[in-house]
């Protein structure tokens, strides 16, 4: 652990918010006070992505690179495979089978 451990992280991006938001509310529990209102975090907005226009501006930038006359070719289909034939049981196969039954009551 103390090979790991590095001292040269200070300042405010480093800090440990949850750990002492978590410590003051275990403190208000145990004096059974009200709990802290902690101020959420300031952020902003993410930036929203039109995936569908990135992926299209991906495809022409890739065509681009390919050269003008570079062309997508659709790959051959591929045929069924065929079912192979049910093996036939043989008559001790089939015996055994039939064995668990239970026999039928008159």
């Amino acid at each position: 652990m103390d090979t790991m451990t590095r001292e040269d992280l200070e300042g405010e991006e480093f800090q440990d918010t949850y750990t002492e938001a978590l410590s003051q509310i275990i403190e208000a529990k145990r004096e059974h006070r009200e709990l802290p209102k902690l101020q959420e975090p300031e952020s902003e907005p993410g930036q929203i992505v039109d995936l569908m226009a990135a992926l299209t501006e991906s495809v022409q930038k890739a065509r681009a690179s390919r050269g003008e006359d570079a062309d997508v070719h659709e790959l051959p289909k591929k045929q069924p495979a065929k079912k192979a034939a049910a093996r036939k049981t043989t008559k001790k196969a089939a015996a055994k089978k039939t064995s668990g039954r239970r026999p039928r009551s008159a």
